[in-house]
């Protein structure tokens, strides 16, 4: 039995997962709709799905079973409480939204509705984190964690706005770190069964003087290109996480990287290793780590800048177990170190079976307000600042 699904928003990154579901078992018909009508029509053309449609309004009418939003990243809340309203089950890239309040109306829904949310956060399935998952027992009590979202605006960035935001990209590229968080947060608290309490943050404000980061020019009046927030987690110990745009080091080798100190042992990432070490020894645990790159030369990439084109080829690492994949998966395109794969089967099955996805809604919330509220916290100058919580989903019958 398939569901159908439609997309909202056909832009650089939609067709990595179209195409996936499209070749998934559980997947039927696949519609797409954008703002820009010539683009849903390209993806559906070189994809072969099953048509567009006009508007998100004609999506939310339709008898489409499910939607996936790709949209900007400040539109994903309104946009989701709106599908969940109008009956479909719901993947969302991430950020969950970018107010406590629109998270808060996202849980709601699906707490009432049962319908299916997921968040597709990619470090979830990060190669560091799943190997953590793996050997969390031995690292004893974990007392301090880090998750570092390291991307440099210079290396794709700009490209990524120009072609999202037209001719006024720079009121949007001005987009403040800590409201696209999940990269950094999502790594560490899909690790650890924890969540954050408190934050205190700290901005540097932009140097460049190119206009992005420019507050009379900014949507979100932002000047902070680079922000740093210390978090206290519930049943003690902290997670610092890193969120820069301004910074001296290769994000096309690795763009999210994670460390873990616990009293047993400890992990710890550089852009170009991974060990495991405790009282004794370390071992260098790299090639375990390692995504398997494929090739950059997609013609399906033409429009996707050449530095940010190794997150949308990345395979899957060794530490990933593929066995519970569709074998239709196997050789086509993964990215962002291997979780593509993943997160569209983790979707389908849920939709399938009526299960809760491993990032859904609840997990979403505790991977997102941690940065909505170090935003606030970074605004007042580092006042240390209470994280609200949305608690464990509730047992499904």
């Amino acid at each position: 039995m398939t569901f159908s699904l439609a997309v909202i928003g056909a832009g650089q990154f939609a067709g990595s997962f179209t195409k996936l579901w499209s070749l998934h078992p559980g997947v039927g018909d696949i519609h797409v709709t954008d703002l820009l009508p010539e683009r849903a029509e390209a993806l559906v053309a070189e994809q072969g799905l099953a048509g567009t449609l006009p508007s998100v309004e004609d999506v939310l009418a339709s008898d489409v079973d499910a939607v996936a939003v790709f949209t900007q990243r400040w539109t994903h809340g309104p946009l989701v409480a709106a599908a969940l309203d109008a009956g479909k089950h719901v993947y969302s890239a991430v950020p969950m939204a970018i107010t406590a309040e629109e998270v808060a109306a996202v849980v709601e829904r699906v707490e009432r509705t049962g319908l299916v949310y997921m968040m597709g956060e990619t470090s979830y399935y990060n190669p560091a984190v799943v190997y953590v998952r793996q050997r969390l027992a031995e690292l004893g009590d974990v007392f301090y964690a880090e998750g570092d979202y390291v991307h440099d605006m210079d290396l794709g960035f700009y490209d990524a706005y120009r072609y999202s935001g037209g001719e006024d990209w720079k009121a949007t590229a001005s987009y403040p770190p800590m409201l696209y968080p999940t990269h950094a947060v999502g790594g560490v608290l899909g690790a650890l069964p924890t969540h954050a309490t408190s934050v205190s943050c700290i901005g540097t404000p932009d140097r460049r003087g190119d206009g992005v980061f420019d507050r009379s020019v900014s949507m979100w009046d932002n000047d902070v290109s680079n922000a740093t927030a210390l978090f206290e987690l519930a049943g003690g110990g902290a997670m610092r996480t890193n969120e820069f745009r301004r910074v001296g080091y290769p994000s096309h080798l690795k763009e999210s990287r994670f460390s873990f100190f616990g009293t047993g042992a400890s992990f710890e990432q550089t852009a170009r290793s991974s060990v495991w070490q405790d009282k004794e020894r370390v071992d260098d645990v790299t090639d375990h780590l390692h995504a398997r790159s494929g090739s950059a030369d997609d013609p399906a990439l033409a429009d996707v800048s050449p530095a940010l084109r190794a997150a949308f080829t990345s395979g899957c690492a060794p530490v990933h177990d593929r066995s519970r994949l569709p074998a239709e998966f196997e050789g086509a395109r993964n990215g962002h170190e291997g979780s593509h794969h993943f997160l569209a089967d983790d979707f389908v099955r849920s939709v399938t079976d009526g299960t809760l996805p491993p990032v859904n809604a609840w997990v979403a919330a505790r991977f997102t307000l941690p940065g909505i509220v170090a935003h606030e916290s970074m605004r007042r100058g580092g006042e240390r600042l209470p994280v609200p919580d949305h608690g464990e989903p509730p047992a499904r019958g």
